[in-house]
């Protein structure tokens, strides 16, 4: 059998969409809607010359990364592109997939207005390492008229200025290519958009480049309704502010698992997300710039095999001060484990957080601090109890009974929480019949029992009603 020669370079665009980035890739010929699902592809029936699917290629890119009313989808931008190309191996090339999709890509314009109070017409200033700066700015239309309905979110990340890097030579040809590459991050926050305007503030880190060169401001903004996306690249990046005011103290961290009520010490699953919440008055850094001023977490111990963090910081909503990382640990083996992060500020102050957490197999749920709260109570309580299954939609059962064992009430309800802590589920302290319960002691059994391997674990407790 024979197979054709692939049509597409690999191009990927990732824009970031807060804790869920928004990729476009089309790698092996596939395209992706914003769900992360590969929904259309595009490709050829039989063998095309190379340099066909190189011309034909970079036209089709064109066509659907372009912005106007057209507003194509992917198989009207191939339409449109077929009949624009004269060469005859066009007619090999086919789309598959649903007809109406389109690209994920969010439509123009972010645009920044004011840099410190000044309009960016009249002068643009530098960001020098140490200088704390505030940018202004609007949403607008494919015509830059501001969205003044527009209220969400802005994604801003700042970009200190290319370096060059070298291709390398895998095959041994003796051929390298020189290129530039934007990869430090000097700043990534998020801002409120208020009718189409908006306005941040960072301090930019010590670690940027001192020699002076153009940075990047890269912009997403959503309401829920409508994606939109921008950038500059006419902000100078370099030197250092000479008065900038005196800090030495670290960042405060503090380090939990899958949820922020995750106790040190306590049990987790098998794959469970880091959470490390970080402050600094100054701002974290997160540039790599420097060597070993990263964020950074040791697992075990392991200092050979660092987990690098600076991706996966974003600061706090309207707040540079703060922020979080999410990050997610895999296949981890069961029994005791560690993980020490180590992060710096802006002026390199640094500081370390140790974690302790218990890996159980997921193959049986584990239930921990079985309580109901408030315990005693007269009308209203919540059963609150710790797991091993986060994500996952877990079938729970609570019955209550008298101190003799007669069963009085039965409550069945599907939970699904983010992290190891549920009290999702709350008690009135009326039996089945709808009958106020007396006063006293009674025994309650929790049970609890997973919905994709319907393994199940239960404990006993104690409540008293006054």
């Amino acid at each position: 059998m024979k197979t054709h020669l692939p049509l597409f370079i690999t191009i990927t665009c990732e824009f970031s969409r807060f804790d869920n980035p928004i990729r476009i890739s089309a790698g092996e010929n596939i395209f992706w809607n914003s769900t992360g699902g590969a929904t259309s592809m595009i490709s050829t029936t039989r063998l095309v010359f190379i340099s066909v699917g190189q011309a034909f290629n970079k036209r089709l890119i064109a066509t659907l990364l372009e912005f106007n009313d057209e507003d194509l989808t992917i198989s009207e931008s191939l339409v449109k592109t077929k009949n624009n190309y004269t060469q005859t191996q066009k007619f090999f090339i086919y789309y598959f997939g649903d007809p109406v999709k389109k690209l994920a890509i969010p439509k123009p314009n972010i645009i920044i207005k004011k840099m410190n109070g000044e309009d960016i017409t009249q002068s643009i200033d530098t960001l020098k390492a140490l200088s704390k700066v505030s940018f202004e700015g609007v949403v607008t239309d494919n015509l830059n008229a501001v969205l003044t309905d527009f209220n969400g979110s802005l994604s801003t990340t700042v970009y200190d200025k290319p370096i060059d890097k070298s291709t390398l030579d895998n095959d041994n040809y003796g051929t390298v290519e020189i290129f530039d590459s934007q990869e430090s991050k000097l700043f990534r926050g998020l801002a409120t958009v208020e009718n189409g305007n908006f306005n941040f503030e960072f301090i930019v880190p010590r670690d940027v480049k001192i020699s002076y060169g153009k940075g990047k401001l890269s912009f997403y903004a959503t309401n829920e309704i409508l994606d939109k996306a921008g950038y500059n690249t006419d902000v100078i990046v370099g030197g250092i502010n000479e008065n900038a005011p005196e800090d030495s103290l670290g960042p405060e961290i503090q380090l939990f698992m899958n949820d922020e009520s995750f106790l040190d010490g306590a049990n987790t699953n098998a794959s469970p997300n880091l959470i490390a919440k970080l402050f600094d008055l100054s701002g974290i850094n997160t540039s790599v710039t420097a060597v070993d001023h990263d964020i950074v977490g040791i697992l075990d111990g392991d200092e050979s095999n660092p987990i690098i963090l600076n991706d996966f910081y974003q600061t706090e909503l309207d707040d540079f001060t703060r922020g979080k990382v999410v990050y997610r640990l895999r296949d981890l083996s069961v029994g005791p484990h560690t993980l020490k992060l180590k992060a710096w500020d802006t002026y390199n102050n640094s500081s370390e957080a140790m974690l302790n957490f218990v890996v159980v197999s997921d193959n049986s749920i584990t239930l921990d601090n079985v309580l109901n709260y408030p315990n005693p109570f007269v009308n209203y309580t919540e059963f609150w109890f710790n797991h091993n299954k986060p994500n996952e939609p877990l079938e729970v059962q609570v019955q209550i009974f008298t101190v003799s064992g007669k069963l009085v009430k039965t409550i069945n309800q599907l939970v699904q929480t983010t992290g190891n802590l549920s009290r999702n589920i709350s008690w009135n302290g009326l039996d089945d019949f709808g009958n106020k319960l007396g006063k006293g002691v009674y025994i309650y059994k929790l049970k609890v029992t997973s919905t994709t391997s319907n393994i199940s674990s239960e404990k006993y407790e104690k409540l008293v009603i006054l």
